[in-house]
């Protein structure tokens, strides 16, 4: 199955976005009549046919529509701080998207050591990594925002931070509940200041272990997005 994406599906004749057209038509030889998926990003997989096979302008014609494709039983929400190189985030918006994600929030935290980001850059890594794992959910990926300011934002589910030490920590294994939604916070290479802690304790949020084992930032992300999957299979 060959996934190509475009946010607005709602015509039954549509034309591919100049990058998808050459990568349908000029990539993989695609011709007329030849069958391909479309997705929106928001859970509609359409199957369609092409009419035009200009590697420019490609045009389609959709041929059957199928909502909310693989719709996931639970949400998962993870805040992390953008790691000091840049290329270990991105790989853990590509595995995430590949395992199952909904929403990723870059937060500046005390010990961060990077406060800007290439957003634009990042999404093309989850709309590749969407595409190439077959999904029709595109995670949503939030602006960075300071972890103060990120505090005050509401979240109808349960809330869990992740740091390095304290006694009060539980494995995330044996606290989460299927099916709920989620929002794990996990830190910068220098983990969370005690300040921040406090914070997180004085909003609700559960302390949590993701193992015996000190992660970097971006695999303790990836395992915290690979326990609430696997506990929801």
């Amino acid at each position: 199955m060959q996934l190509f994406y475009l946010n607005n599906l709602e015509s039954n004749f549509l034309e591919l976005p100049k990058e998808e057209s050459n990568h349908c038509i000029k990539v993989l030889r695609m011709g007329i009549g030849d069958e391909l998926h479309l997705t929106d990003g928001n859970g509609l997989l359409c199957k369609a046919k092409i009419i035009t096979p200009d590697n420019k302008r490609c045009t389609v014609e959709i041929t059957e529509r199928n909502y909310n494709y693989q719709k996931r039983n639970h949400y998962l929400h993870i805040a992390v701080a953008p790691t000091k190189n840049i290329a270990r985030l991105e790989w853990f918006l590509e595995k995430a998207t590949e395992i199952g994600i909904d929403e990723i929030t870059p937060i500046i935290c005390e010990h961060s050591e990077r406060t800007s980001i290439n957003m634009e850059r990042l999404d093309k890594i989850i709309v590749s990594a969407m595409k190439q794992s077959l999904k029709a959910y595109k995670p949503r990926l939030n602006e960075p925002i300071r972890i103060l300011d990120f505090l005050k934002q509401p979240f109808e589910g349960k809330k869990y931070v992740a740091y390095c030490e304290g006694d009060d920590r539980v494995h995330l294994k044996n606290i989460y509940t299927p099916t709920t939604p989620a929002l794990v916070l996990i830190g910068p290479e220098g983990d969370f200041s005690k300040q921040e802690v406090a914070e997180f304790i004085a909003n609700n949020y559960v302390p949590i272990t993701l193992g015996d084992c000190r992660l970097r930032t971006e695999t303790a992300a990836l395992a915290a997005c690979f326990f609430i999957n696997f506990m929801n299979e």
